[in-house]
């Protein structure tokens, strides 16, 4: 497995000029395995999240990151709040749209908050090896 990079954090303006040949946006109650040829000819997947409390979207990422093999952007769009940054990174997330009353430094605090886990996720490996340094 590669190492992980952090999330890539947009606001709507970047997002909307971030224009992709072969982007797939999946809703939140499609089955990532039924679009698996679909998903591997994307260079990027819009995950969307439609209100902050439906988190089918997490699941959708993990699937698509571990079982799929996805290695492009995946990106989750819709209501993205500060609190929820480090779990989608963990479950596959590339980039986030963070919505407009979101303030862009309160985003990055957050993703600084943990520096590391013991557990795996979908881009490490578990348990965590790493040193108190990395």
């Amino acid at each position: 497995m590669k190492p992980a990079s952090r999330i890539r954090l947009l606001d709507a303006e970047a997002h909307a000029g971030d224009v992709s040949a072969s982007t797939l946006i999946l809703p939140n109650d499609a089955d990532p395995l039924a679009y698996a040829i679909e998903i591997a000819a994307a260079s990027r997947l819009e995950l969307q999240f439609p209100s902050f409390t439906d988190g089918r979207a997490y699941s959708q990422a993990y699937l698509i990151r571990r079982r799929l093999g996805f290695e492009g952007d995946l990106r989750a769009t819709g209501e993205v709040l500060v609190d929820q940054l480090l779990q989608m990174e963990r479950t596959g997330f590339s980039s986030a749209v963070l919505s407009a009353d979101v303030s862009m430094a309160d985003a990055l605090r957050q993703l600084e908050r943990f520096p590391a886990f013991y557990q795996g996720d979908a881009l490490r490996e578990a348990p965590w090896r790493g040193s108190a340094l990395e």
